[in-house]
Formats: structure tokens, C-alpha cells, sequence
């Protein structure tokens, strides 16, 4: 039997050892190649994401909201300041179980039905789920408890944050507005402007009011803070700080005391009063009643306090002074006399005949004065102080109504004064234009002699009716009025200053303002239809008395205020200036309902200028009942009303 022996081929297994040996090595190497490209890759083309991402993952950035400029009124009153006070925040979009989540902390802190409800809104109005506050001014206690309990509340956290307060509550309101929560809307503008980034970490902004209109310099600049912090978030050091740049102070023109002082002369009547100072356009007082308190709205109002406010038939919310236009009525007249005297269709010394009523060339109705029966001779000194209705029938027909409307219009009235809060309103100065615009229809002769006593289609705010007696006042000198008199930094070092140069000066000869000066001085004299509010004056006061109506009574028929609702009863305004040879201070008073001028706006007016010029405080109820109208007066109130004038 054969056997067949292989032999072993030591150089083919050489071989094939090799062969392996050599596609090993090049895989390996391949990996290696792939292994440096990746390494290539991560640390060197995309070193800068990484480190950025890394860093990102190590350091936290905070803004710091930096501390809101404070307001203060012309004599370092404060009206707005800040305090610092510790709250309980959510991240809803870090929270699985909200509801659960919330009642888990009332075990903790204590949280009522109202901040949840508040809370609930703020998640309406924030959808973008930012830190939103449960809990505000938490107690030192409450502060310890949580943070005992931190690690059961992931995506809550303390913060101490900046408060603002008003700590004069209601008085000026209006004026200084108040700030809310910055909601989408807000965020959008401040987008839209570029002006987002500054607010990184700001809860609140300025909604009305001074709050609002200066909200770039009370603001200020936020502060960015570099933090390193642990796998947790948890902070460990501060890297680097950005300090916050404060906001910068306003100090206001308004005279705080004046103000409350004007105020309370108002007690619960609706009205609004400005006081400007003519030489400056310094506004002195700048009131609206009713008011509210500013402080409600810090937090977000709740539903109720704001259905109260909303829904008062009182409109407490509505700044009366700023945006309510009312016929200006009889205080309309002295702009009417000076037109006349200017250009030339009347004389202080030329008179009139007035037999108690005004007739249009080829027509029967009659314009009838407040007098019946007139006044007999009436010159433009004796048509103020009894105001007498005929002689500015007479005028206005005379002037026409594009003289009328171009002359009055100097003075500020039907147009927006530019004063430094949002929101005026424009009043209304009618012309031929505007009615054609606005009615379709072509302007008629007796429309002209409603306009020239202050009705028909004359519609005023209180703030222009201020602004044009301060022009009036200041012998046709006229300033901005403004309620920011200057800008400080931090060190209470002036930044801006208002009020130094006049916006233009309406050339007027000076024997026509001395006459009519004259004549609004005799007004608040015996004789004049506000001599009981100017009795016993120890300065020149002049002034102006009107009334504007609220509803129609028909010809024949008789206005018996008595019998009708208080909120149907005329307005009553009051303008005026003092001392009258070198003013300090020009007013408007409107007394909403309140009937008479000489009763219910003017003594408003006197109580505000005995403190201004005087320093004397008011007595108790300064002003006059309703019933102690003088017969003239009411007489001149009956007459318009049959007129349909007001």
C-alpha cells in the first residue's frame, strides 16, 4: 500500500503570512487615517464651535437689569422710586405638571388664588414662557423654606428683583403713569426698534405717562454678568461683569404740593385742571379726577381692581385733561376780542347796540344773547367782564370764519400743544375746509356766529385752553408746555433742560393786549361775572368764565338744571392768569357737570394761585356750592341753553 506524504511549503505560508500580515497593517492604518481625519476635523476645522459650545456649557451669561431712573417734581418731591424684594419664578416650558407642580409649592410658600389667576394671565400674554413670577415680595422666611426645599421644584427659582413704587398713590396719575410687564406686543416694538437686547432680564416698562413717554432714558442700559457653573447650572464664580448703566432721573416742572393742593379743591367732582407757567412752559399742575392708583398695575391689576377701574361710569382711567375735548364756551371770547382789535374790525373805544339778540343780513332768526333785552352800549372792555354774547355774534360775523379760524389758531387751539406725554388729543378748530371734509357740506354764515362764542363746532382739551391763555398771558410769547423740566444722570447731573427759548412769539400790538388784559382783570371784579371767586384778592387776577353744554334743550323751553341728572348739567370752565401785569402762572379749570363757571370752575382756580403766588393753603370745600351762582350768571347759562349754544 502506497502512502502519498505532503510536504509543508514554508515559503507559500511565508507568504500568506505576510500577505495578512500586510492587510492588517492597512486596515489599521486605514482606521488610523480616519481616526486623525475625524480628529483633524473636531480640533482643528471646527475648534471655534466646539470651544464656544463648551464654554457655553461651562460659563452662564446673566443680564443685570439695571435700576430704573427715579422721578422726582420740581422740588425733589419723589414721585417714583425702586426697592428690591425677593420672588418665586416658573419656566413653564421647564415643567411637565404645572398644576401639580404649583399645589406641590403651596406646601411650601404660601400662593392664593389670585397669584394664580395673575400667573394664568401672564402665561396668556408671554407665550414665549420666559421666568414668570408666582409669588412676589416673599418674606424672609418663605425665602429660607424654599431654598430648604429647592431640589423638589427644578425649573423654579428665587430672584430678587427691582420694584417700582408711586408712593403718592392716586395724586398725579396721570401724570406719572406707571409701568407694567413687557407682554408681546411690547416685545415686538422693542424688536422692531432694535432696543430687545437692553432688555434681557427686564420684566417691566413704562405703559402711560411720564413712565411711558420717557422709557428710553428712565430705563437705562442692562449689564451682562459671566458665570462658571458646575455640571448642575449651578453657579461657582464670576468670570467677568458688564456693570448695568442706571437709568437716568427726571425731574419734573410740576410742583407736587400745587398739585395736591388742586386736586383736593376738585373733592369727588370729574374735571381736569392745567397750570403752566408763561414764561417757561413749566407746567405747574396737570390734574385729571378722578385718578387711580399707579401702584396696582406694578404687578399686573387683578380682574376685580381693574373691572372697577374699566367700568366706573367715572372713567377714572381716562386723562381728561389730556385727551377730553369740550366746547370751549365763553372762554373763547378774550381770543375773539384780541382778533377783532388786530385786525381792525373793532376799537376798544367803538360800541355796539345791543338790543338782546343777533340777526344775519336778510334773515329772521335771532342769535339771542344770555340778556334779554341787551345790554344797551356794549364796547369790547364791557363785553368781557359781562360777556356779553351779542357783541361776538356781531365780531365773529364781522371777522369771518377764515379769519376766525387763522388768527385763534396762533394761540394753540384746535391742534396738539406737543406736550412730552402721549396721547393728546387735537380738539378742533373748525374751518370751511375741515366741514367740507368732514360733513361734505359748504360752511354757512351761521355756523361763523355759533364759533365766535366759543360752540358749535369749537371743540378744546383743558391742556390747549392752558396753553393759549400762558400764550395769552405771556403778551404772545409761546413755550412747549412740558412736564419733564430736566434729565439728570445718576449723580443727579443735568443731562437735558426744557423750557429755555420760546417756540415762537405772535406779533400783537401792545395797546390791544394792555385792553384786553384789562378788561379779563375787571371779570374777576365786582361786576364781573367771577367777581365772588376774585373778591379780596391780594393780587391782580384775571380771568374768564364759560360754560359748555352737555345736552340740548329746545327753544322755548326751559334749562332747569334742578330737574335734571347731575351727568346732563353743563361743564363749567374757568381761565386765567396772575398776577396780571407780570403772570407767574396761566390755568384752565373744567369742572365736568359742574354748571358755572364762576361758581364751580373758578374757585378752583383761585384756591390753586392763593397757594402758588401766596403759599397759602385752602380752607375746607374751597369751592362754592352750585347754589350760590350769582343771578347774572345764571341768566347768561338760561339763554344760551334756548340758543342751543351752551
Amino acid at each position: 500500500m502506497n502512502h502519498r506524504i505532503e510536504l509543508r511549503s514554508y515559503s507559500r505560508e511565508l507568504h500568506n503570512f505576510r500577505l495578512r500580515l500586510a492587510i492588517s497593517a492597512g486596515f489599521m492604518l486605514l482606521l488610523f487615517l480616519l481616526l486623525f481625519a475625524r480628529f483633524f476635523y473636531l480640533q482643528v476645522s471646527q475648534r471655534e464651535h466646539y470651544h464656544t459650545l463648551a464654554e457655553a456649557n461651562r460659563i452662564s451669561i446673566a443680564p443685570i437689569v439695571p435700576n430704573r431712573g427715579l422721578i422726582f417734581d420740581r422740588n425733589g418731591v419723589v414721585l417714583a422710586h425702586n426697592y428690591s424684594a425677593y420672588t418665586l419664578e416658573i419656566v413653564p416650558s421647564r415643567i411637565g405638571n404645572l398644576e401639580r407642580l404649583i399645589n406641590e409649592l403651596t406646601t411650601v410658600v404660601e400662593i392664593s388664588a389670585r397669584d394664580r389667576k395673575r400667573f394664568k394671565k401672564l402665561m396668556e400674554e408671554n407665550r414665549r414662557f420666559e421666568s414668570l413670577p408666582i409669588r412676589t415680595r416673599l418674606s424672609d422666611v418663605e425665602v429660607a423654606r424654599f431654598a430648604a426645599n429647592r431640589y423638589r421644584f427644578p425649573g423654579v427659582e428665587i430672584k430678587a428683583r427691582p420694584f417700582r413704587q408711586y408712593p403718592k398713590g392716586e395724586f398725579a396719575s396721570h401724570v406719572v403713569g406707571y409701568i407694567g410687564r413687557i407682554n408681546d406686543k411690547d416685545l415686538e416694538r422693542l424688536e422692531a426698534d432694535s432696543e430687545l437686547a437692553n432688555y434681557r432680564g427686564s420684566q417691566h416698562m413704562g405703559k402711560i405717562g411720564i413712565e411711558q413717554s420717557y422709557e428710553r432714558e428712565l430705563h437705562g442700559i442692562t449689564g451682562i454678568e459671566e458665570m462658571e457653573t458646575d455640571a448642575g447650572g449651578r453657579a461657582i464664580r464670576v468670570i467677568s461683569r458688564t456693570p448695568p448703566i442706571a437709568g437716568r432721573n427726571l425731574k419734573l416742572s410740576l410742583d407736587f404740593k400745587l398739585q395736591e393742593v388742586a386736586e383736593k379743591a376738585f373733592g369727588n367732582r370729574r374735571g381736569a385742571l392745567v397750570a403752566i407757567e408763561p414764561a417757561t412752559g413749566d407746567v405747574l399742575a396737570f390734574v385729571s379726577r378722578p385718578g387711580f392708583d399707579p401702584n396696582l398695575f406694578v404687578d399686573g391689576i387683578d380682574t376685580e381692581n381693574w373691572e372697577l377701574l374699566n367700568n366706573s361710569i367715572d372713567r377714572p382711567l381716562n386723562n381728561r385733561a389730556l385727551r377730553g375735548v369740550y366746547p370751549p364756551g365763553s372762554t373763547f371770547k378774550p381770543f375773539m376780542a384780541l382778533a377783532g382789535l388786530e385786525l381792525k374790525k373793532r376799537w376798544p373805544g367803538s360800541a355796539i347796540s345791543d338790543p338782546g339778540y343777533f340777526s344775519l343780513p336778510g334773515s329772521t332768526h335771532r342769535f339771542r344773547d344770555w340778556k334779554a333785552g341787551g345790554h344797551g352800549l356794549v364796547d369790547l372792555h364791557k363785553s368781557l367782564v359781562i360777556s356779553c354774547d351779542t357783541y361776538y355774534y356781531s365780531l365773529a360775523h364781522d371777522l369771518g370764519i377764515d379769519n376766525i379760524y387763522n388768527f385763534t389758531s396762533q394761540f394753540g387751539l384746535g391742534k396738539k400743544t406737543g406736550i412730552d406725554i402721549e396721547g393728546e388729543a387735537a380738539g378742533l378748530l373748525p374751518s370751511q375746509e375741515w366741514k367740507m371734509q368732514r360733513h361734505k357740506q359748504n360752511w354757512f354764515a351761521g355756523d361763523t356766529i355759533s364759533v365766535g362764542i366759543g360752540q358749535g363746532y369749537n371743540l378744546t382739551t383743558p391742556l390747549q385752553l392752558a396753553f393759549a391763555t400762558a400764550v395769552l398771558a405771556g403778551n404772545g410769547a409761546a413755550f412747549r408746555p412740558h412736564l419733564v423740566k430736566q434729565v439728570l444722570d445718576s449723580n443727579n447731573r443735568i443731562v437735558r433742560e426744557f423750557g429755555t427759548s420760546p417756540l415762537y412769539r405772535l406779533k400783537l400790538d401792545p395797546a390791544n393786549l394792555k385792553a384786553v388784559h384789562n378788561a379779563l382783570v375787571d371779570v374777576t371784579r365786582p361786576g364781573g361775572t367771577a367777581a365772588v371767586a376774585g373778591a379780596g384778592a391780594a393780587y391782580t387776577f384775571a380771568g374768564k368764565t364759560g360754560t359748555a353744554q352737555v345736552v340740548g334743550v329746545k327753544q322755548g323751553e326751559k334749562y332747569e338744571e334742578s330737574k335734571l341728572d347731575e351727568r346732563h348739567r353743563d361743564h363749567a370752565l374757568f381761565i386765567s392768569y396772575a398776577p396780571a401785569e407780570n403772570p407767574k402762572i396761566a390755568l384752565s379749570v373744567l369742572v365736568e357737570n359742574g354748571g358755572h363757571g364762576g361758581s364751580a370752575a373758578a374757585p378752583i382756580a383761585r384756591v390753586v394761585m392763593d397757594y402758588y403766588l401766596l403759599g397759602k393753603l385752602p380752607k375746607e370745600a374751597a369751592a362754592q356750592p352750585v347754589d350760590q351762582v350769582d343771578e347774572e350768571e345764571d341768566e347768561e347759562h338760561q339763554q344760551n341753553r334756548e340758543d342751543g349754544h351752551g
